[in-house]
């Protein structure tokens, strides 16, 4: 069964958004529950289709804002999902502006993941 590892980076921004940006968090975490149920019903990450999904490199999802109402500003989630462990770790949330910084935190994660389990590194 597939359980939820948030990062400390998401935590901390997660706060932040349900502050000040709290309708494109609660877009980013329908999203989110959508996809983890495809998961849980036993669909590979591969065979879930949805327009909030955005692949990244290494493996990172971006799940974005979409259906989450009007005039929300881009949002991403980027988590990763670790399909022999099935565990979804959710590395951060951001916005257009820190998109290519938050690109660079998930690299830095998934690298740092694949070293603990012992898989190498894959520069995708």
């Amino acid at each position: 069964m597939w359980s939820v590892a948030p990062s400390d980076d998401y935590l901390r921004r997660h706060k932040r958004y349900e502050k000040k940006h709290s309708r494109e968090l609660a877009a980013v975490l329908d999203n989110l529950d959508t996809f983890l149920t495809a998961l849980r019903e036993g669909a590979k990450v591969q065979q879930v289709k949805a327009g909030f999904l955005h692949p990244e490199p290494l493996g990172v999802l971006a799940i974005d804002q979409k259906g989450g109402g009007k005039a929300l500003a881009e949002t991403r989630l980027y988590v990763y999902p670790d399909e022999d462990a099935e565990v979804l770790h959710i590395i951060t949330l951001g916005d257009k502006r820190s998109q290519a910084d938050d690109i660079g935190l998930c690299r830095e994660f998934v690298a740092e993941l694949r070293k603990t389990k012992g898989e190498g590194s894959d520069n995708g």
